[in-house]
């Protein structure tokens, strides 16, 4: 079986103003797709982000590449 990865672009506006973006982001998937959505969770959960106002998800695909992060 394939690993899955997706490469995507995000912007993150915070709620006390300011943001984060990021351009060819790429992180390991299970499965063959995730929703725009999971992906927004994902990026706070994993970044730790607080007070976030928004998550905009772009330019997304879906890639088939070995997985970076081992397994937890």
């Amino acid at each position: 079986m394939a690993e899955k990865r997706v490469l995507f672009d995000f912007e993150v506006d915070f709620s006390n103003e300011g943001g984060i973006q990021a351009q060819k982001f790429r992180l390991d998937i299970e499965g063959d797709d995730i929703s725009d959505a999971e992906l927004a969770t994902y990026i706070i959960r994993d970044m730790r982000l607080l007070m976030v106002k928004e998550v905009r998800i772009l330019n997304k695909q879906i890639i088939e590449e070995a997985h970076k992060r081992k397994a937890e």
